[in-house]
Parts: C-alpha cells; sequence; structure tokens
C-alpha cells in the first residue's frame, strides 16, 4: 500500500491563496472608509465656507447694503478653508403689508473645491431669505 504525499502542500498553498484574498479585501475597504471620512471632512468644509459667504452677504445688506453689492462681489475665498471658492447671487423683491413696504432678500452661496468634473470635486449651497 501506497502512501499518499502532497496533500498538505495542496491545502498550504490554498489557505495562502484565501488569506491574501482576505488581506487584500480589507486593505481596500481601508481605503474606502479612509476616502470617505476624507469626503465628509470636506464636505463639512465645503458647508462652513457656504455659510462664511452668507454671513458676508447679510452683513453687507443690514449694513445698508443692496443686492447689486453682493452680486458685484468677485468669488469670495477665505484664508482659514483654503481652496474654497464662494459664489454669491442675490435676488430682493418688494412687498406691500399695510403702511409697512419690507424688501425680502434671497441670498444664495455656492462653495466649491476642486474642478467639477474631477473626482474630488466637492461643493455646497445654502439659500437663506432675511426681511429688511
Amino acid at each position: 500500500m501506497k502512501k499518499q504525499k502532497g496533500f498538505s502542500i495542496i491545502m498550504a498553498i490554498f489557505i495562502l491563496v484565501v488569506l491574501s484574498l482576505l488581506g487584500s479585501y480589507m486593505v481596500k475597504l481601508s481605503g474606502v472608509q479612509h476616502a470617505t471620512s476624507t469626503y465628509a471632512i470636506q464636505g463639512a468644509r465645503a458647508y462652513q465656507a457656504a455659510k462664511a459667504g452668507v454671513e458676508w452677504a447679510v452683513a453687507r445688506i443690514s449694513a445698508g447694503g443692496v443686492c447689486s453689492d453682493v452680486n458685484s462681489a468677485s468669488p469670495l475665498s477665505f484664508t482659514d478653508i483654503n481652496g474654497f471658492s464662494i459664489s454669491l447671487s442675490c435676488t430682493s423683491q418688494s412687498y406691500s403689508e399695510g403702511v409697512a413696504n419690507p424688501i425680502v432678500y434671497k441670498i444664495t452661496a455656492l462653495s466649491e473645491f476642486g474642478v467639477y468634473s474631477s473626482a474630488n470635486y466637492i461643493s455646497r449651497k445654502i439659500e437663506v431669505s432675511i426681511v429688511n
């Protein structure tokens, strides 16, 4: 009767292949998690940049400015939030309510990072309305 030889080497190779596939999957999953957290942070920064743009526009209008002051402003950039450009737009509508004539301003801020067609493009848009 002959003894079987070589079966243990086949099992060892099979286990190595399975472990290497599992390891490569974990490395890929780790990369996806890292990219997801990076995009979440960039999204939060884009939101804060848009919010800062809206607050800047509200301050301009509250100080007696008009929509043309906001619309004529070139895209804003803030030193603490590098790489983001904030585009502002403003429209106003006058209403008549009894003896009062309030003006409602609609301010839109679009914060962008990167180029639209690139993989790292992030944007956030905020719209607010104020009555002056």
